[in-house]
């Protein structure tokens, strides 16, 4: 079976559009099927982190991102007397360089991707078709599709389809995957406003970024994004019991709602519609052909910002593998690899979605009482830590847990070399990259190593161990010190820039065995001769 297609794309909102992008800069021939003609012109996800800005980035769309997004304030939350509660620090500088969270207006995001998907001379956008079926083959798997418009159906063919369909994905029910519910739900009225011009949130007295935890009306006030130099705002208010989805939707409710905040001489109503919040995970994300990401694969609470960057990080963990996969270089067994990695990191979030939600969701007075009670003695439950990997392609993940610093985000550091300077990624490039000071791990490898890592195109890097040593110098100093701080000389990062792990100068040669014996198992060819 001879398949038309590398890959084909089910929905084409932000999540499907960065995976479009991903893979047609690898030179991957993909369609992309979505039954709307034109793009859904209203704001959903408000939040794009330090991670997927960094990712964001690499593919392509560093030049825009700075026009179309807000760097993120500190997220704090107030009792009903506006007594602190909780304060995240949203502002501080991040380990991937830059505010840890980023505000952005999801149509302009969209737009700005649309543009570079278009750009992509290998990858088809159909527009105006209805998804109806998919088979999967030995060979490949079967699409087929309905045009709207004309009742025309057709068969496309290719070696993979991922649906990026959704909250209700057809293409999570062709698989057979149920979903787990971690028991989260709650109704909100989501507001997006623009504010006028000369219209400043220092005059309307809003804070910068935070959740009103009043039992009264709980209620969200955060950045949604700008747009041409215009600044959009979201309020999001509970329904609570006895009113009606109806009745919150009504206009003059809603402004109502913004009464104490804002009125017509301050802003201007974009949309306003209840939202339903829940915690869904899918059980199965793969079934051979046959993958999920984004919405269709997980739906977590708004609160910590994390349902659009979870679906975007599926798309970059998936990206890399169907690289090496459609290149040969490694069998479609590698993709087992992504449910096992992604799964247990996003259900981490949606745990930490849901440990806000109960903070800022209740509408009882008793029990809101005895929540700021808890936090002024300091007898709440501590705020969980953001998740890392723990399976998957880490050291000695297959036996254990994950070896210490295995899992974790490598930080994207300022460096320079002979006289380029830049972030890490735009001097060294993306893939799997060893980085080791002094050398030690570049001269422990052995020329069977070299030969066994061939086929993935690891990058070595050196880092200077001085100004005057020879090497990429680490200008801020953070490789260094997670070096230092986990008594490595050397550590392999992988191409979505999570650490497999690390060694001292002593330990570079099995640090190195470990990676080709693990890509192995992991389904990746590797010359039988040099498997440790």
């Amino acid at each position: 079976m001879q398949a038309d297609y590398d890959v084909i794309l089910i929905g084409y909102g932000p999540v499907s559009q960065a995976l479009a992008l991903m893979l047609g800069r690898q030179g991957r021939k993909v369609a992309v099927i979505e039954r709307w003609e034109q793009r859904y012109p209203l704001p959903r996800a408000v939040c794009i982190d330090h991670e997927l800005y960094r990712v964001l980035h690499m593919i392509g769309m560093g030049e825009v991102l700075p026009s179309i997004t807000q760097p993120g304030p500190v997220y704090q939350w107030f009792n009903a007397d506006w007594e602190e509660l909780l304060s995240i620090p949203w502002s501080l500088d991040s380990i991937s360089g830059g505010p840890e969270v980023n505000f952005v207006h999801q149509p302009t995001l969209e737009q700005a991707l649309d543009q570079a998907v278009d750009a992509q001379p290998t990858v088809e956008v159909m527009l105006g078709y209805e998804f109806l079926d998919a088979t999967q083959y030995p060979e490949a798997a079967t699409v087929s599709i309905e045009n709207i418009a004309t009742g025309d159906v057709r068969t496309l063919t290719a070696q993979f389809v991922i649906g990026c369909d959704g909250a209700n994905s057809k293409v999570r029910e062709i698989i057979g995957s149920t979903r787990t519910d971690l028991g989260f739900e709650a109704d909100w009225l989501v507001i997006d406003v623009l504010l006028k011009d000369g219209v400043t949130i220092e005059q309307l007295g809003i804070p910068a970024a935070g959740q009103y935890c009043n039992p009264v009306q709980p209620t969200t006030i955060v950045p949604a994004g700008v747009r041409d130099g215009r600044v959009f705002r979201r309020w999001e208010f509970m329904r609570l019991p006895g009113v009606t989805n109806a009745e919150m939707e009504d206009e003059a409710q809603v402004w109502k709602f913004l009464e104490p905040w804002a009125g017509p001489g301050d802003i201007e109503l974009v949309r306003h519609k209840v939202y339903n919040f829940r915690s869904l995970l899918a059980d199965k994300w793969r079934d051979g052909r046959l993958m999920l990401a984004g919405d269709a694969a997980h739906v977590m609470p708004p609160f910590l910002g994390q349902g659009m960057c979870s679906g975007m990080r599926d798309a970059w963990n998936l990206a890399w593998k169907l690289d090496l996969v459609l290149d040969g270089n490694a069998d479609a067994e590698l993709l087992d690899t992504y449910q096992l990695e992604r799964a247990p990191h996003v259900r981490q979030l949606m745990e930490m979605s849901i440990f806000l939600g109960k903070i800022i969701c209740i509408p009882d007075a008793e029990q809101a009482a005895e929540r700021d009670a808890a936090f002024a003695n300091g007898t709440h439950p501590p705020f969980p830590a953001f998740p890392i990997l723990t399976g998957g392609l880490l050291r000695h993940a297959q036996a254990s847990d994950a070896s210490d610093g295995a899992g974790q985000l490598s930080p994207h550091v300022f460096v320079s070399d002979e006289g380029r300077s830049g972030r890490f990624d735009q001097i060294v490039g993306g893939g799997f990259v060893l980085i080791s000071r002094n050398g030690s791990a570049a001269c422990a490898l052995s020329a069977g190593q070299r030969a066994a890592l061939a086929p993935i195109g690891l990058s070595e890097v050196v880092l200077a161990s001085s100004e005057q040593g020879a090497g990429l110098r680490d200008i801020d100093g953070r490789l260094l010190t997670l070096l230092n701080t986990m008594g490595w000389d050397a550590m392999i990062v992988r191409p979505d820039f999570y650490i497999y792990g690390g060694s001292s100068a002593a330990g570079a040669g099995e640090l190195v065995d470990d990676f080709i014996a693990d890509l192995d198992r992991a389904g990746v060819h590797i010359p039988t001769a040099t498997v440790a």
